[in-house]
C-alpha cells in the first residue's frame, strides 16, 4: 500500500511540512510515537540507535537521548512538550543538549507540531510542521539528509507496526 511521503521544505518560512500514511490505526501509531521502548526502535535511521533516553511526557516535561552512530558519533537531543492532545497531536520545542542533557538554549532550535488523524481502512495520518529559528538551521536540516533520514526511520516504523 501506497504511504504517500510528502517533505515540503520552504526557506522563505523556515518551515518543513511532513505527511505520512501508515497501515495501522492510529491508536498503535499513537503508541509508537508515545512510548519511549517503542519509539526507541524506530526514531534513529539505521545503522543509528538511540540511547540513555529519559521521558517525561507531559506538557512541561522532557525528551532526552543520544542518538549514536556506527562509528561512536553520538548527538544528543533535547525536546520539552509544549502541547499533548491524546491521540491528536504532540508538539514540542527541540535543541541539542550536552551529554549531561544540558539544554543548548543557544545552539539551533526547532519547534514541531505532529498531528494525527485516522483515515480510510484503518490507518493513519500523520502532518508534521517543523518550524525553525534561522534560515541557516533549516538549510542544515534540508541538506543534512533530513528527508532521507526521516523517510528512512517511517520505514522502520512501518516495519515496526507489522510486528506489533
Amino acid at each position: 500500500m501506497i504511504n504517500n511521503f510528502v517533505f515540503e521544505p520552504n526557506l522563505a518560512t523556515k518551515t518543513i511540512r511532513i505527511v505520512r500514511e501508515f497501515n495501522a490505526p492510529i491508536e498503535k501509531v499513537w503508541k509508537a510515537f508515545t512510548d519511549p521502548e517503542l519509539l526507541a526502535k524506530w526514531v534513529a535511521p539505521k545503522p543509528w540507535t538511540i540511547e540513555k533516553h529519559t521521558w517525561d511526557f507531559t506538557v512541561g516535561g522532557v525528551s532526552k537521548y543520544a542518538m549514536v552512530g556506527p562509528e561512536g558519533q553520538i548527538h544528543w537531543m533535547y525536546d520539552e512538550f509544549t502541547a499533548i492532545e491524546h491521540g491528536k497531536i504532540i508538539a514540542s520545542t527541540g535543541v541539542f543538549c550536552d551529554g549531561e542533557g544540558n539544554p543548548n538554549l543557544d545552539g539551533p532550535k526547532s519547534y514541531t507540531e505532529t498531528k494525527f488523524s485516522s483515515i480510510e481502512g484503518n490507518r493513519t495520518k500523520i502532518e508534521t510542521t517543523h518550524v525553525f529559528d534561522s534560515e541557516d538551521t533549516i538549510k542544515w536540516f534540508v541538506e543534512g539528509g533530513f528527508k532521507e533520514g526521516t523517510a528512512m526511520t517511517f520505514d522502520q516504523l512501518d516495519e515496526l507496526l507489522a510486528s506489533e
